[in-house]
């Protein structure tokens, strides 16, 4: 009997041990631009900002280790799925110079992001420099004309993105710096959608892209809020 209850007791303790062990870190993907590219870390094909060798010392970020996601995902405890990041790239189909960047808007590659448990999705930078047309709140009946302006395509990429990954939790992260119609335009459409956002606040940056201290000012920003 006592060799019985010391085995029982041995099998309790285990149970949460194994319970522990047993239970898979979340999936995080990320929808992104420039902010969160590095070369060899994003679909090929795809333009990227961050390099191991920078372009003309544009950057201080030459390690992936030094990327805002990458610390993020590693202090978080989560699995990287898929990060589809483009530098350049808008969420609406219109790019720099009214050029049509439909072929690397967000829209366009949401549908490549795996099975997240968490996206992120950071845009909306590019928009905001290429002075392309704002539009006004649509939230359904969309036209390919309304993938041209903002805030109709903001409005169908969160759409979207609800409808493709169900019981993914969405959150969209907003740079500092913006105009400031983007920023509220972000804000409105996420709130309408209950969509959760995260305000970026004082991020370190050269050549309007975020160093390495400003990377780890995003990272722990967004970890801040993930963890409330």
């Amino acid at each position: 009997m006592k060799r019985l209850a010391f085995i029982c007791c041995l099998v309790l303790l285990a149970v949460p041990a194994l319970r522990a062990a047993g239970k898979a870190k979340p999936v995080v993907s990320i929808l992104g631009d420039s902010y969160s590219t590095f070369e060899g870390y994003i679909p090929a094909g795809n333009a990227s900002w961050y390099a191991t060798v920078p372009w003309e010392n544009r950057t201080d970020v030459v390690n992936v280790r030094q990327t805002w996601w990458w610390q993020l995902i590693n202090e978080g405890g989560y699995i990287l799925g898929v990060n589809d990041s483009y530098s350049g790239a808008t969420i609406s189909y219109t790019g720099y110079n009214g050029e049509d960047y439909s072929d690397r808007s967000f829209l366009t590659r949401l549908p490549h992001l795996g099975s997240p448990d968490l996206l992120l999705i950071f845009g909306g930078t590019n928009d905001s420099w290429t002075g392309g047309p704002l539009g006004e709140y649509v939230y359904d009946n969309f036209t390919r004309g309304h993938l041209y302006e903002f805030r109709p395509a903001l409005a169908k990429l969160l759409t979207e993105a609800q409808n493709r990954y169900p019981g993914t939790r969405i959150v969209f992260i907003v740079n500092t710096e913006l105009k400031d119609e983007i920023t509220e335009s972000i804000v409105e459409i996420c709130t309408h959608l209950d969509v959760e956002y995260v305000m970026l606040r004082d991020i370190d940056k050269l050549a309007g892209h975020p160093s390495i201290k400003g990377m780890e000012q995003i990272k722990n920003q967004i970890l801040q809020y993930l963890k409330k």
